[in-house]
């Protein structure tokens, strides 16, 4: 477990509120095909120290939700791309992105978000799309055993991208029902401490990324456990940062709201004794020390 400090010693943490701040005062306003503005920026990042907590954010309540998007990434570890394979891992709000006409369109089943979506690339990574037999290559096994065996070699890293999978032109589809937007990692050991860094290729800030930001920061640990390399950083680093202009009410309330001190993420007593990183879930996964602002409810979800 990484060495947190007490949490009366932890620094407050305002590493979320300036990324709003920053995308609400100076974004540029862009059209999306969601059919709702956006105000962008061209790449944002925000580090988390450790020893001041885990990059869960104070400024609303996430608890409830935290354990269950960490198991959203145990889905994609474990190369879940369809509806029931999702439900099977405790997520059940992947409906809209595999919706039967979103699927037909590419030539999917219904309930299949595709080859080249983030199970898909990250348990069976392979450039042959239309082989079911082909299972690919299972990218964060590999990376664990890079970091065992070869800390400094500085390449240990994972993509979600499968470039024709998500090629895109003039009359052209995807053959994902949704690009991946995050899961880009490189973690690096320095002078036998790890690192982890996440980018994120596009991040919609007041909805998606603060599941993300959880999300990764548990492989961060998940990867300190199996390797035995204290995790001392968290980066997350977001290309494509965003907050559609119907949220703007919410992040005016979130960005009112006092920073406070982050909390602790830790593995639970069943999670230390996993020794296989596909075998990971959300419950193995506890949030402590959390004392955050209240729950907001209302802000807008696009698809």
């Amino acid at each position: 477990m990484p060495n947190y400090l007490p949490f009366d010693e932890r620094r407050v943490s305002t590493e979320y509120q300036d990324m709003l701040r920053t995308i609400r005062d100076t974004g540029v306003r862009v059209t999306t095909k969601q059919g709702v503005d956006a105000l962008a920026i061209a790449g944002h990042s925000m580090r988390f120290p450790m020893a001041h907590g885990a990059a869960v954010i104070t400024e609303r309540s996430i608890k409830g939700f935290a354990p269950k998007a960490i198991g959203e990434l145990c889905a994609f570890i474990n190369g879940a791309r369809t509806l029931d394979e999702f439900r099977a891992f405790g997520c059940d709000w992947w409906d809209a992105w595999a919706s039967e006409s979103k699927c037909l369109s590419r030539g999917l089943e219904p309930g299949d978000l595709g080859p080249g979506s983030y199970g898909h690339a990250f348990a069976n990574f392979t450039t042959n799309l239309d082989d079911p037999d082909d299972r690919g290559f299972d990218q964060l096994p590999h990376l664990i055993k890079k970091l065992q065996d070869l800390p400094d070699d500085r390449t240990a890293v994972m993509s979600p991208w499968i470039p024709q999978a998500n090629h895109r032109e003039a009359g052209v589809k995807s053959r994902n029902t949704i690009a991946p937007c995050h899961g880009w990692i490189h973690a690096m050991v320095f002078n036998g401490k790890l690192h982890v860094v996440h980018n994120q290729r596009s991040g919609d800030t007041p909805i998606g990324v603060p599941s993300n930001m959880v999300q990764y920061n548990a492989l961060g640990l998940m990867i300190e456990h199996l390797t035995g390399y204290e995790l001392v950083e968290y980066v997350h680093w977001i290309q494509y940062a965003h907050i559609y202009v119907n949220q703007l009410e919410q992040v005016d309330e979130i960005l009112t709201r006092e920073p406070r001190r982050l909390p602790t993420l830790k593995l639970t007593e069943a999670g230390r004794r996993v020794t296989d990183v596909h075998d990971f879930r959300g419950e193995h996964f506890e949030v402590l020390d959390y004392e955050p602002h209240p729950a907001i409810r209302n802000i807008p979800v696009l698809t």
